[in-house]
Order: C-alpha cells, then structure tokens, then sequence
C-alpha cells in the first residue's frame, strides 16, 4: 500500500471531493485527518474508514481561521505524528456577479478558499522542511483558469494556482513537491440546491464536456492520489486538470463556426 505509514491532511474533508480523497487515501494505508466545518460530517466519513479497517481521525474546523488550524495541526500531530501529505480542498462558492457582490460575500470565498490553503501550508511546512520531504496538493478549478461565473471563488482558486507554483519554486530545495489540481463540474452535494430546482441541470452541462459526462468526485481523488504519490517524485508545480476536456476546446463552438465557414464559402 503506497501510503502506509504516512499521515494525510484533507480540508473540507466531510463530503464530496474531499470524501472521496479521504476515503482512497485511507484505503492505501495512510492514516487521516478529515477536516470539516461540519464536525459531524467529518465523524461519519471517519467511521466509514474505520469500519473498512483504515485509520482516520475527524476535527471540526474552520481553516479560515488561524486558532481552529492550529488546533488541526496540534490534533493531527497527536494522533498520527508528522504530516506527509496536505491536501486543500476547502471551498465556498458562492460569490455570484460583482457589481451585486456584497463585501461580506467577497471576504467569505476568499477566507475559505485562499486564506485556508496559507494558513494550513504555513502550518505544515516547518516540519516538511526540517524532514526534507512532503507532498502540497491544493484543490483549483476550471474557474481560476477561465470565466465560468462565481467571480469571487474564480478569483480565489486562480490565488490557488499561484500559490502552487510558488510553493514548489521556493520550497523544491527542500524535497518539498506541491501541485494543484483543477477540476471542473463534479457531481458533489453542493449540486443538490440547483437541482432540486432543476433536476436536468447536470444532465445538459454533459454537451460541453468532449468525454460526455459529468466528472465524479473519485475523479479527482485518483488524480490527488497520484500527485501525492512516489510515482510523481519529479512533478511539481503543474496544475493538473481534470475536467473531461473542457478546457481543450468547445466542439459545440468549433461546430458552429465549421458550418459558418461552409455557408461563407456556397
């Protein structure tokens, strides 16, 4: 098993994306730490660990704010000593439209999506550095890469790519690797408000996607466990996406400008 005997961080861990994260690391051996403002979230994703035979703990935990990290940190070392492997995957968005935005909103995507993944770097690297080892995974999105709506969030996780190259630029001397991943619509609860609205929205965002289909959060899991793992030894610094093809191109665009360019030319 590939991470046995290594302690992993996943923020946001409780459901979705970092559920699934949480659950494949286990299953490889490593021992968790499930980070969720829903400490009871966190709590049934530990006991479906358990029960399989992994080793997990649950901390509810606001990454946004330095004390609540702290305490991460302190309860993570406690229960499984160093921390080899981080993972941040807490997210908030919500920030919709700019000129509506309130700044409490604005503050908010930021806090939980940007802010978070510092202060927990911060709080891993001394010992990654005294160590001279250890893996940063840091969960993006198609949005920091292109517009797709959710200002403040986009902005947040284009913030999340910087701080990867930065950390793998600065930190590499260290053995330190750290690489993001950017995913794009992932069938995950924070769905569940629009489709109960519209039971069909996911089914009509699949035209966009060259692979047809919306992506799964065990898609992103097997991504982060092969950016975290020795198979990756020499990757640092890429951003990684994992969004059925989106960001290749639009075949439904290339379509519609392929018959223009015909009917030009009759």
């Amino acid at each position: 098993m590939q991470f046995a005997d290594r302690t992993v961080i996943v923020t946001g861990g409780g459901s979705g994306i970092g559920q699934a994260m949480a659950v494949r690391f286990a299953a490889e051996r490593a021992a968790v730490v499930i980070a969720d403002r829903n400490g009871g979230r966190a709590m049934e994703v530990v006991r479906k660990i358990t029960a399989a035979g992994g080793k997990a703990v649950a901390t509810q935990t606001d990454v946004s704010l330095s004390h609540d990290v702290d305490a991460m940190m302190g309860l993570a070392a406690k229960s499984f000593g160093p921390i080899d492997v981080l993972v941040n995957n807490a997210a908030a968005p919500g920030g919709d439209n700019l000129a509506l935005m309130d700044e409490t909103t604005w503050d908010r995507d930021l806090a939980v999506c940007l802010k978070s993944a510092f202060l927990c770097c911060r709080g891993v690297l001394p010992g990654m550095i005294e160590r001279k080892r250890g893996v940063i995974v840091n969960i993006a999105s198609v949005n920091g890469l292109g517009y797709f709506g959710n200002e403040a969030y986009s902005a947040a996780k284009a913030g999340i790519i910087n701080l990867t190259e930065s950390l793998a630029a600065r930190y590499g001397r260290y053995g330190i690797r750290a690489n993001a991943i950017a995913p794009a619509s992932i069938r995950t609860p924070i769905w569940q408000h629009r489709i109960e609205k519209d039971p069909e929205v996911l089914k009509r965002l699949e035209k966009w996607y060259p692979l047809g289909r919306i992506g799964e959060p065990e898609d992103v899991a097997n991504a982060a466990l092969f950016l975290a793992s020795d198979a990756a030894s020499w990757i640092s610094g890429v951003v990684l996406r994992v969004d059925g093809g989106l960001m290749a191109g639009n075949p439904l665009m290339a379509q519609d400008l392929l018959v223009e360019s015909r009917d030009q030319t009759i």
